[in-house]
């Protein structure tokens, strides 16, 4: 009994018939169904099923501590940003100041084009710093929170690379670097542009990585309200004044983007992240993010698939001295249900295979997806839990002589 399921590159090893093994692991924590999916389990009620319906038409709620993804809506649609986009300037700043190539007390030029395209002549977001003023990258922090200010976003861009599009670039570069794969940056303020996109699942992981990565700074996204220039303002995130627990993160409106917002919020040790894009005022904003987090605290609950260490699955190798190795998560796998709900979980191995010799311990090979119903609930990479070296001539031989059969009956089948 392996995991093998289906075999070949760019297949997926599936949970089911063909991966009992993992299927039992699964089973021994959530509960096999009669069907070979997951079930729930006696602690969980099989009844009202777990609905949210949303107006707002890019969504995405989620739990960082699990990467449990709680609802979903368009949530791989490119879409702008606006100000939204300077959460990316923020990590950039904060990943330079952590490698040493940037201070707090470093200041930074506010330029007549930074002045006249940002600040108080733009009539836009800005935190109304003086022009050719020296401002502290502490204090143009805080203005990019606060006051979502434009003039602080572009005075960083210009004094780290020269001007928009270049710095556009290196955000874009520093994105990719920290996983987020389908969002791209023309420049640090998030201002409409047409190669300015992003998903909301990216900004997601965006707010979880600066969660995670800065606890130092994350604080700043609490801050109520800025004083500069003998000016000051509150803060816009409307869910810091709710009573959700809301310590983060960021708002943006255009008017083709719609309103957005990017909110983190804590109860009972437990945090969710909310993002949404494309609301039509301010109000269906704050309203739909306050709903959506009030029933992810509400409604959900924590299961542990497998403990820290434990067996997740065994995928095929390709001339290895064992035909399989066993994988494991980077931890205590964990998911979150919806408390009452009559959704089955179904799971699978997705990896490249087979897998050739020889594997280290560690090794990346593959991920573990969990759905719930048809909303993928998880997504957790998987890595060899031992060496496996190169086997024998005769042993590859073999398998080479098993993956040209099993080529030959694919490409056939294929064809049909």
């Amino acid at each position: 009994m392996r995991t093998t399921g289906q075999r070949g590159r760019g297949r997926t090893a599936l949970f089911g018939l063909a991966a009992l093994l993992a299927i039992g692991a699964l089973t021994a924590a959530v509960g096999l169904g009669s069907d070979g999916g997951l079930a729930a389990t006696p602690g969980m009620t099989a009844g009202k099923k777990a609905e949210f319906q949303t107006s707002v038409p890019n969504v995405i709620l989620l739990d960082p501590g699990s990467d449990s993804i709680l609802f979903e809506k368009n949530a791989d649609q490119p879409v702008e940003p606006a100000s939204l986009a300077k959460l990316m300037t923020l990590e950039f700043v904060f990943h330079q100041i952590k490698e040493g190539k940037l201070k707090l007390t470093d200041q930074f030029t506010i330029s007549e084009n930074a002045w006249r395209k940002g600040g108080a002549p733009s009539h836009g977001s800005t935190m109304f710093a003086a022009i050719h003023s020296q401002v502290s990258v502490d204090d143009l922090i805080r203005g990019i929170i606060v006051d979502s200010a434009n003039d602080a976003c572009m005075a960083i861009a210009e004094g780290l690379a020269g001007n928009e599009a270049a710095f556009g670039q290196m955000l874009t570069k520093r994105a990719r670097a920290i996983g987020l794969e389908h969002s791209k940056f023309t420049n640090s303020t998030g201002y409409s542009d047409p190669g300015l996109r992003v998903t909301v699942r990216d900004l997601a992981e965006l707010a979880r990585y600066i969660i995670k990565t800065y606890p130092d700074f994350y604080g700043y996204f609490g801050q109520r309200d800025f004083t500069w220039n003998k000016i000051n303002q509150q803060n816009r995130n409307p869910l810091l004044g709710m009573g959700l627990g809301a310590d983060g993160l960021k708002t943006g409106e255009t008017a083709e983007a719609g309103f957005g917002l990017i909110g983190s919020a804590v109860q009972d040790e437990l945090r969710l992240i909310v993002v949404l894009v494309g609301a039509k005022s301010d109000k269906e904003r704050a309203e739909e993010a306050r709903k959506l987090l009030e029933w992810g605290f509400r409604d959900f609950e924590t299961r542990v698939l497998f403990a820290k260490g434990q067996t997740v699955g065994e995928v095929k190798v390709f001339g290895g001295a064992n035909s399989y190795v066993p994988l494991v998560g980077p931890g205590m796998v964990r998911v979150m249900l919806p408390r009452d709900s009559d959704e089955r979980l179904s799971a699978r191995i997705v990896y490249t295979g087979p897998v050739p010799a020889p594997v280290v311990k560690g090794q990346p090979i593959g991920k573990l997806e969990v759905r719930r119903g048809d909303s993928l609930a998880l997504e957790v990479p998987l890595r060899a839990a031992e060496d496996d070296g190169r086997g024998s001539m005769s042993k590859r031989a073999m398998d080479a002589v098993t993956e040209l059969m099993i080529g030959l009956f694919r490409a056939g089948v294929d064809r049909l």
